[in-house]
């Protein structure tokens, strides 16, 4: 854990030289103007402290009280902005003197705004809405809170990136203030050099509101796509991939996956016993003891997931061909998407691919939890014994995974056929997963600006678009989660893969219909009757193609591209 903290503070001090810091950097500068020498070191308290609280906590607090994440989002917006106006508008600072003056119980001070008590209510703001470039040390906590799992660990690596992260900051403040102090011709213009930075720290705070920052940092990458690179290289040694695995293993627990029980090659503990979130299909409901003596695989899927959808064929030839020896295949549905969480919509799917194998529901990622999973598609063996002796993440090992069932089988008792004959296929794609809704949506050209949660009209870039971006045309609603087109509307996307799809889901009670053209000619239309994933452009070989979608009639909410 002590290395894990180490590496996490120098990930932090790298992060200033990230792409993903210049969004923030006016706010960052700002604390060299308009200041005490106390306000710098508020700055960087107040962000410490944000950022690692609601990295852990914000997925709890959103779920235990109900207040959005968008909420404290803006609030943030507008603390940062009230400041700015603050360093500009003499006004704005008398009032917020008197704010202050009241919480602390004390006489109106204008030190009060411009020292720490300040500081800290702006490092406290820009804890909150600052996005890292994560590596995979801070991308493993983030992936243990989303599902509500902080563990002590977890609180120290994360506050160990945030100092590494402060230092350059606190240095960077303090630094502008020595300058402003010691050059003559500076020091001279101090009340204009904070009128500009309050000008700068309140179109940085708009900028953040309409998602500008993000859609800068994505124009950053798409002009100097090197910018970056290698910056969390020395995170994929394989001493820290080894920390990481721990630390997503349940802390005191047997229940461990990584590592082996010392003394054996194979053997990572006993697995825990299924929680249910919903109802089962084709089955009553089993659970992990009542299946001993056989060979149990515990499947983590959702429907709408390319990934796991591409391994459903290797699941069902595997029940048909071992369920009879003692190979029990149980596919534990954990939804992306709250559609997802729906019976009848898993119990559509699920005929739709032809599942005959028991499959449960997992709506509250107890489940998910129980196993410490983090991914779609995840394969856990389960031998005789009730003991997890094989796991795999993601698509491919199909082999691999078959001579395990075969192997496990045999231990149980079984007699079975050494055969194996898989299909052989690899995924071409360079274009990654890509969400409409706002709450996670990436791509989006930069010269579009997305007004959230209003049906608001779009125009479609004249010119080409950049690689892996997409753009919208015509009157969309952009919501958390997904963007509903109505009739008229269009996308274009230029993707690089060989196969697209696109989850959706008819907005109203009538069924739409979608035309899908390659490179300017109609290749099909989709009808568009249910939630599920439609498969839009089938090519022979991967390549760079530009993607459009006329969404011809009824309203159709799009959630997510992906890519094959």
């Amino acid at each position: 854990m002590f290395l894990l903290v180490g590496f996490a503070f120098i990930a932090g001090v790298v992060t200033i030289l990230s792409p993903c810091i210049l969004p923030v950097l006016p706010i960052i500068l700002s604390g060299a103007a308009g200041g005490g020498k106390q306000k710098p070191l508020g700055i960087v308290t107040g962000f410490v402290a944000s950022f690692t609280f609601f990295t852990l906590f914000l997925t709890s607090i959103v779920q235990s009280v109900g207040i959005s994440a968008t909420s404290l989002r803006l609030f943030s917006v507008l603390v940062l902005f009230v400041f700015g106006a603050s360093l500009l508008l003499p006004f704005v600072q008398k009032w917020l003197e008197k704010v202050f003056s009241v919480l602390s119980g004390k006489v109106p001070d204008n030190s009060q705004t411009t020292s720490f008590g300040g500081g800290l209510l702006i490092g406290a703001s820009l804890g909150l809405l600052w996005t890292p470039c994560v590596g995979p040390i801070l991308a493993s906590v983030l992936s243990l809170a989303l599902t509500g799992t902080v563990t002590g660990s977890a609180v120290f690596i994360t506050l160990a990136y945030a100092l590494g992260t402060a230092l350059p900051m606190l240095a960077i403040m303090v630094g502008g203030q020595q300058l402003l102090r010691r050059n003559v011709w500076l020091l001279k213009r101090t009340g204009q050099i904070q009128r500009a930075f309050g000008v700068l720290m309140m179109i940085t705070a708009a900028a953040i509101y309409f998602n500008f920052d993000r859609q800068f940092q994505t124009y950053i990458l798409e002009r100097f796509p090197e910018y970056g690179t290698g910056l969390t290289q020395f995170e994929e040694a394989e001493v820290i991939q080894e920390q990481l695995q721990d630390l997503q293993s349940n802390q005191g627990s047997e229940r461990f996956i990584g590592q082996p029980t010392p003394g054996t090659s194979d053997d990572y503990g006993e697995a825990p016993e299924l929680i249910a979130g919903g109802d089962w299909i084709n089955s009553e409901p089993l659970s992990i003891a009542s299946q001993r003596g056989k060979v149990v695989l515990i499947d983590f899927w959702t429907y709408t997931c390319i990934n796991c959808i591409r391994t459903l064929p290797y699941l069902q030839k595997w029940h048909e061909t071992y369920a009879d020896q003692g190979l029990v295949i149980i596919g534990v549905h954990t939804p992306e998407f709250e559609f997802e969480k729906e019976l009848k919509n898993v119990q559509t799917a699920v005929n739709d691919f032809e599942l005959t194998y028991p499959i449960m529901q997992d709506n509250d990622y107890a489940t998910w939890q129980a196993f410490n999973n983090r991914y779609w598609p995840a394969k856990y063996l389960i031998d005789a014994n009730g003991r997890i002796r094989y796991f795999h993440f993601g698509e491919g090992n199909y082999d691999e995974t078959e001579e395990k069932i075969q192997q496990l089988l045999t231990e149980a008792g079984a007699s079975v056929s050494n055969e194996i004959q898989n299909e052989r296929y690899t995924v071409q794609t360079r274009t990654p997963e890509t969400y409409l809704g706002h709450s996670r949506m990436q791509g989006l050209v930069f010269s579009q600006n997305i007004k959230r949660d209003t049906e608001t009209s779009y125009t479609l870039p004249k010119s080409t678009l950049p690689s892996n971006t997409f753009a919208l045309g015509g009157n969309w609603t952009v919501t958390p989660e997904y963007a509903t087109a109505t009739q008229g509307s269009s996308l274009r996307f230029r993707f690089e893969a060989k196969d697209v799809f696109l989850v959706m889901n008819p907005a109203s009670a009538q069924p739409g219909t979608v035309s899908v053209y390659l490179d300017g000619a109609l290749v099909r239309t989709v009808e568009v009757t249910k939630d599920m994933l439609y498969r839009l452009i089938e090519l022979e070989r991967p390549g760079d193609h530009q993607l459009e979608l006329q969404f011809n009639d009824a309203p159709i909410e799009a959630y997510a591209f992906t890519f094959g």
